[in-house]
Parts: structure tokens; sequence; C-alpha cells
């Protein structure tokens, strides 16, 4: 195909597109306008399906789909950086250095992990309760887990950090939201409709599917973020360049100490 005709099938392409944005905007409501169609129906569906938060209702209810590709998203992009960031035939993995971090960091660190893991899975739980859910949470826990690495050094990170179930549990969690929307299959339904029982309005154990779906994204959110870091920091602390200097490269910035 020439220049010419890939030019003219973007503007097409592009004119439509265009056309589409504009009709839309043009019947899109006045800004602080008393008028919320959407709003309403959102609210009233998120109390219908006992949800206490609305926007957890609207990602893992009324539109679940969309949540599911946005989670694939994720897990393709970690999948593809894993692939273009594995070691080539010429690299070699050095020994990582110990990091010289001072006292009062370190002991910030130790108290602020778990606080961080705490809240995480708080978050994640809490979805369809209190704002937050999965992906909130996800970037949470793998965060805390990450506080090794500013901490202590890169040695212990690699320790608490254990890389082949955090990759299989990124795997399972993508799996896991896939295979939850089948409940509304085997119920007659439609595909992840939320067809579980309901439970008590504002308890743990309620909105049905939405909390299952909740914990699905944070598991593969919380793992892939973890699996995607470990890939940029072996690349920046052990990975060295073929040739006769052998010593790891560091990441660009202050010193060893956050090696």
């Amino acid at each position: 195909m020439s220049r010419r005709s890939r030019t003219l099938m973007f503007l097409a392409g592009a004119a439509v597109i265009a056309t589409a944005l504009a009709t839309t905007a043009l019947h899109m409501p006045p800004f602080g306008t008393a008028h919320h169609p959407y709003g309403r129906r959102a609210v009233a569906a998120a109390l219908r399906q006992h949800t206490a938060n609305t926007v957890s209702s609207v990602n893992f209810d009324l539109r679940a789909l969309d949540t599911m590709g946005e989670e694939y998203i994720l897990f393709a992009s970690v999948l593809g950086a894993v692939v273009l960031l594995r070691r080539a035939r010429d690299e070699r993995v050095a020994r990582p250095e110990p990091a010289r971090v001072s006292p009062p960091v370190t002991l910030l660190g130790v108290a602020l992990m778990p606080v961080a893991l705490l809240v995480g899975v708080y978050v994640v739980a809490h979805g369809a309760l209190t704002p937050g859910g999965g992906f909130q949470g996800g970037v949470l826990l793998a965060t805390g887990l990450h506080i090794a690495y500013l901490a202590a050094d890169y040695r212990v990170l690699r320790r608490v950090r254990p890389m082949v179930v955090l990759e299989a549990a990124d795997a399972v969690g993508a799996a896991a939201f896939a295979a939850l929307g089948l409940t509304g299959l085997v119920a007659g339904a439609a595909y992840l409709q939320n067809t579980l029982p309901l439970g008590t309005f504002g308890q743990l154990a309620s909105a049905g599917l939405v909390p299952l779906l909740n914990a699905a994204v944070g598991l593969e959110v919380a793992s892939g973020i973890v699996v995607l870091l470990a890939q940029f920091l072996e690349q920046a602390v052990e990975i060295t360049p073929p040739g006769p200097d052998r010593r790891p490269t560091t990441p660009p910035g202050p010193p060893p100490a956050h090696r």
C-alpha cells in the first residue's frame, strides 16, 4: 500500500471518529446541571445489588466486561515487558552489592512495610464497601513489598519476593476474573452477570460477585506490578554487559544505597 493510500485511509477513519466525538459532545448535558441520568441509574443499581461503593458496582457489575479488558491490558503489558527484558545470551548476572542504608531509614521501613501490606489487603477486601478496590489495593500491596528495597537493599527484596509464586499468581488472578464470569452462564444469565447471593447491604460478604472480582483484580495487579518491577530491577542491578567489565550496572541517580 502506498503512502498516499495509507494517508487517505487514516484521514477517512479520523473523520469518522471526529464526527462521532463531536456528536457525543454536543448531546452531553451541560456542566453543573442537576440532571444526571447515568448517575441516578448507577446508584439505583448499586443499591439493588447491595453494593455500598457505587464505583465498584459500575466497574465490577454494570461494566464488568470492560474491567476485564482493563485487567488483561495490564496482564499483556507485564507479559510483554518480561519477554522484552529477558536476559540475552551475551549478558551475565552479577551478585548485587550490599547497600549502605542509615538505621533510621531501615527502622522506618520495617515499621511501614506490614502497615502498607495490611492497608492493601483492607482496600482490596473492602472494595465493594468503601472507596478503593482491586486495582488500588493491588498497587498498595506491590508498593508495600518494595519498601524492603528502600529500607534495606536489593538482596533483601529478592528474599521476600518469591518470583515463581508471584508469576503464577499473576496468571491465576487474570484467569480467575474470566472464570468467575462463567457463574452467570451457569445460572442461565449473561456472562459476568451478578447472580450470586447478594448478602446484607454494608456487610463484607455482600454484593454477590463484586468482592470476588475485586479479589481477582487485586491478586493480578499486585503480582503483575511486582513481576514488572523485578524485570527492571534485574536489568539495573544484576545484569552486566558483555565484555571485560563484569560489574553490575546501576540505575541513574543517587548511589548504591538504593540497590
